[in-house]
Parts: structure tokens; C-alpha cells; sequence
């Protein structure tokens, strides 16, 4: 019995392609030098694709293969998967959420709490020999007590703040509407909610209505003693504002896990004191990592058998 072909757009790794080829024929977009002749040459009847969250899959791709069925995406987010292209076109996206919540709400604290105590400098302070040659570092701040503004407040944004709860931390948030049943603040206006809160974290999906949604006028209100975390999508935040605003003082720090224009970090950023940098870490455990390849391949076995799709967005 012949196995259906599916359209490999990104590099999933050793496990995830091992469960594919068990039930599928690849065909490796992502190891094409000429994407476009690759393409054009796939057999007729490619149904299934599976992809990255930072691959996605183009109108291009979708209308290349009239009979495509299912994109599976690995990531939560699948702002470079075209949504649109794929509705008009009849076609499902999946996405593998939850299975990252607690490793990327980890990683949000471990920011707050390297930038609050200025662990990365402090380490360096250290290995260099300067405790002793200069004396005691400088002392830092701490979270617990402060307040924290979530923007975002998913399944993520719940996770992050039930950690940041057990700092003592005061919870606020912004979405599209406020949340029944919730027991934290809600803000409708995000530079409202700035102004009020010693941290903002940003953990919202990138749509229209939320790319730059932190911009100059928000981290105004956030001011000299506000902190910003990113671990969403870099374009939610304006970055020469936030650039500009840490070089001068506007605003306290931030600690960043993704940027505007990945994986290129601006040298002005780079080149900052009060910043703490990672590169788009959020999920990247070898336990999390494995959870959501085995969700994508989930995905497409259960739509191959007739079965619910475990996380659809379309």
C-alpha cells in the first residue's frame, strides 16, 4: 500500500520525521535549494504538510498543491502560516498548543528574575575577579510584592501568572475582552495598565490587532522604573523605541526572547547593560520539544484516519 505524500516545509528534527515516515511518503521542501522547481515537480495529490512556526507555509505553497488538506505546525504560534489562503482553500492548520505552557512560563520567570537581580552581570562580575578586586556588587531589586502586567492572558498568560503569584506578585492583565471567572484585574487599555505595573510581559498571539501593540506611547507609561519581558513574537513590540528608551533611561530593562527580525539582534541591544537576551528559548527543552513534535504528528495521523484533529485552529 502506497503511503500518501506530505510536504516536509521545515526541519522538525530526527523524532518527529522517524513517526512521519512510518505513515507517510516526505518530500523535503526545506532541504530544496530551488524551492519553486521543488514545488513544481511534487507529485499530484499532496494533502498534508507539516512545518514550523517559523517556516509557517505561504499562499505561494498552498496554491501550489490544489489538493492540500492539512498543514500541521509546530509552535503555538502560527502567525507565518496564511491563515487566510489556507480558509479560502478549505484547508485545516493545526498547531500544538499546552504542551509548552509550563516550560515557556519557566523561562518568562527565569528572565524576570535574571533582569531584577542582574544575575548575567553578576555572574560576569564574578568570573572576571572583580568581587574581589573591586568589592561587593551592586545590590538589585527583587519581584516579590511588585506588580505584573500580563498582555496576553492565554493559556500561557495563565500559567505565567500563577508563578508569578507564588512571588507575591500582584497580577494585572490586557486582552481583546476581559475573562469570566478570572481573578485578576483587567485593563482595557494597555497604556492604562502600564502606567500601573512595575513589569509587563508579553505573551499575546501576533495578529493585526496586536503587532506593536508595546509601542512608544506604552513603555512612556511603563517609565524609569518599568521592566518589559518579551516572549511572544518580536513585532509585538516597537524595538527602536525600546532601544532608544533603554540607552536613555525611559524605562528600567527587559528581557527578550524574541526580536523583530530573528535570528538578527540589533547591535544597539546587544551593546546594553540592562538587558537580558535569549535566542527564541521559550520551549527549547528536550522535554517540551518532544511534546510538541509528537503533536504534530498527531495531528496528521488522526485527520489520515478520520479522526478529530487533537488542536485545530482551522
Amino acid at each position: 500500500m502506497n503511503k500518501p505524500d506530505l510536504l516536509l516545509v521545515a526541519a522538525l528534527g530526527d523524532r518527529v520525521t522517524q513517526q512521519l515516515d512510518q505513515d507517510f511518503t516526505l518530500h523535503r521542501l526545506c532541504d530544496a535549494t530551488d524551492k519553486a522547481a521543488f514545488l513544481a515537480a511534487l507529485p499530484e495529490g499532496v494533502k498534508y504538510i507539516a512545518t514550523g512556526g517559523g517556516a509557517g507555509c505561504s499562499r505561494q505553497i498552498i496554491e501550489a498543491l490544489p489538493a492540500l488538506e492539512i498543514i500541521s505546525s509546530f509552535g503555538v504560534g502560527y502567525d507565518a502560516v496564511d491563515v487566510e489562503a489556507a480558509r479560502e482553500h478549505n484547508v485545516r492548520v493545526t498547531n500544538t498548543p499546552d504542551v509548552l505552557n509550563d516550560c515557556v512560563a519557566e523561562v518568562t520567570l527565569a528572565l524576570m528574575l535574571a533582569l531584577a537581580h542582574r544575575l548575567p552581570e553578576a555572574e560576569r562580575y564574578t568570573r572576571e575577579g572583580r568581587w574581589e578586586a573591586e568589592g561587593n556588587f551592586p545590590l538589585t531589586e527583587e519581584l516579590t510584592g511588585k506588580t505584573v502586567g500580563i498582555i496576553g492572558l492565554g493559556r500561557i498568560g495563565k500559567t505565567i501568572a500563577r508563578l508569578c503569584q507564588a512571588f507575591q506578585m500582584q497580577v494585572v492583565y490586557h486582552g481583546r475582552s476581559e475573562q469570566a471567572h478570572q481573578p485578576f484585574p483587567y485593563y482595557a487599555d494597555p497604556v492604562s495598565m502600564a502606567q500601573d505595573v512595575d513589569w509587563l510581559v508579553v505573551i499575546a498571539p501576533s495578529t493585526d490587532s496586536t503587532r506593536g501593540i508595546v509601542s512608544r506611547k506604552v513603555l512612556t507609561a511603563l517609565g524609569p522604573e518599568g521592566r518589559l519581558v518579551n516572549v511572544a513574537r518580536g513585532d509585538l513590540v516597537d524595538e527602536p523605541a525600546l532601544i532608544e528608551m533603554l540607552a536613555s533611561g525611559g524605562i528600567a530593562g527587559a528581557a527578550l526572547d524574541v526580536f523583530a527580525q530573528e535570528p538578527h539582534v540589533p547591535e544597539a541591544l546587544r551593546k546594553l547593560e540592562n538587558v537580558v537576551l535569549l535566542p527564541h528559548q521559550g520551549s527549547a527543552t528536550h522535554k517540551t520539544r518532544a511534546s510538541m513534535g509528537d503533536l504534530v504528528v498527531k495531528n496528521l495521523r488522526a485527520y489520515l484516519r478520520g479522526q478529530p484533529l487533537i488542536s485545530p485552529v482551522v
